[in-house]
């Protein structure tokens, strides 16, 4: 019985999600991003995937093109992208939802 590539990508999502775990970087405490519009979440990054989870739910997204330099980082999937490493002090995000049209600019704690 062969695999569809949706059931292939998430058995990869769940393998890197169980080696997260059991590396310091997934147990160390996520950075906590505050936003407009009331939005908070953490983001904890494993290999090319940013996992975050918040007030507007649970998101992974993948690492996509875009970002200048190596400080700066964009994630997607299709109900949002998120640009990490923005501003003078790097510490800065915006996420994008594709659906509202939303965009909300962050701070990390």
């Amino acid at each position: 019985m062969k695999k569809s590539s949706s059931a292939k990508a998430l058995g990869l999502l769940c393998c890197s999600v169980l080696a997260g775990c059991a590396g310091n970087s997934w147990n160390a405490e996520a950075p906590l991003y505050r936003c407009e519009a009331g939005v908070e979440f953490t983001a904890r990054f494993i290999d090319n995937t940013a996992v975050l989870d918040g007030s507007r739910g649970y998101d992974v997204l993948y690492r996509d093109a875009g970002g200048i330099g190596d400080k700066q980082s964009v994630y997607s999937n299709p109900r949002m992208r998120a640009e990490f490493g923005l501003g003078a002090s790097g510490r800065e995000a915006i996420l994008r939802y594709h659906l509202l049209p939303l965009v909300v600019r962050c701070v990390r704690d």
